[in-house]
């Protein structure tokens, strides 16, 4: 072997272990490109770089262009992608326990959603680590509404129109169905398509993203009866995780839940904001009153045993309640 081609295998060795150190992260979102949720995932991602010392590189793809979140998660099973932030539409395809967080009518401000939340998160946790995936950081996106093409101020109002329900979760399908109500199933990605086309006249969303895709353009009322959070986590595949290097995974941890952590006053205040922004914008808010709120409540506990056991797990079903109730008994407030 000529010296000049041992040199060349030697550089290639030498090489060799720094290329195999580094560990690409491709995360997928419905996070539209330049939002809150796309900027805080950036500055995740820029933590990760620094910590790693450039090792560990996050790409990330948001506004759906890999698919709807049902795709983002088939993706990540076959390991097209390495991690998600997904709503808790997505992550009930993950783990269908995490919808106890998202029971319609079941909370009336934050305050009850993070008391609840922080003591159900590690036992959610753990359920999703059996998955095969870990929970970098939980979030929300705001209180969900009823975005209408005309004014909903019952239920009863909304059974007329059909209704935008995610496609593949049939459970949520036939639940709707069962309550007579016109459910459309639809990927989260064809909602401005459907309603552009009269294929959907209502959607369940918070005002933050329906602002971000501009649906309330064709969805001008927006009744404002809070029915339930919209919760989210960011999510990595267990396998990926424990590739990354021992000695820097707790600081990679740590730089993860402070960026969810720092996310969460910030979204609130501009779901808030953003009605306002769409009032100036020809956005019509129905304002319910405490008599059709009670009814309203009054419908969605009817459903609770129907909920209850089926699509959520009766004991996790029954400790959020617990918990809900233990915050209320301790007299704790909380607005929005």
């Amino acid at each position: 072997m000529s010296h000049n081609l041992l040199s060349v295998f030697l550089l290639i060795g030498s090489l060799a272990p720094a290329a195999a150190q580094q560990t690409a992260v491709k995360m997928g979102t419905l996070a539209p490109d330049g939002s809150p949720w796309y900027q805080v995932l950036q500055q995740m991602g820029e933590r990760w770089r620094k910590i790693s010392g450039g090792k560990v590189k996050l790409t990330i793809y948001p506004g759906g262009v890999l698919g709807d979140e049902p795709d983002l998660v088939n993706k990540m099973r076959i390991g097209q992608i390495q991690a998600v932030a997904l709503s808790g539409a997505g992550m009930a395809e993950i783990e269908p326990g995490v919808s106890c967080l998202q029971i319609p009518m079941m909370f009336e401000s934050y305050a009850e959603l993070d008391y609840v939340r922080d003591r159900m998160a590690p036992r959610l946790e753990k359920m999703i680590e059996t998955r095969g995936f870990l929970v970098l950081n939980w979030g929300d996106a705001g209180w969900v509404h009823f975005f209408t093409r005309s004014p909903v101020t019952h239920l009863d109002d909304m059974r007329q129109m059909k209704l935008f329900t995610w496609a593949g979760d049939n459970d949520t399908l036939e639940l709707w169905k069962a309550n007579r109500f016109r459910a459309v199933p639809l990927a989260a990605t064809d909602i401005l398509t459907g309603l552009q086309t009269g294929l959907i006249e209502a959607v369940p969303t918070t005002p933050l993203y329906a602002l971000l895709n501009q649906s309330f353009g064709l969805a001008r009322y927006m009744n404002d009866v809070k029915w339930a959070p919209l919760i989210g986590a960011t999510l990595i595949t267990r396998r990926t995780w424990d590739a990354l290097p021992p000695n820097e995974r707790a600081e990679l941890f740590q730089a993860a839940r402070e960026s969810g952590e720092g996310l969460r006053g910030g979204i609130r205040k501009m779901s808030d904001d953003a009605v306002a922004a769409m009032q100036k914008r020809k956005l019509t808010v129905v304002h319910a009153d405490a008599s059709v709120i009670a009814q309203w409540r009054n419908e969605a506990e009817g459903v609770y045993p129907n909920l209850r056991g089926h699509t959520i797990p009766a004991d996790l079903f029954d400790e959020v309640h617990r918990l809900r109730d233990e915050f209320r008994a301790r007299g704790n407030g909380g607005a929005k």
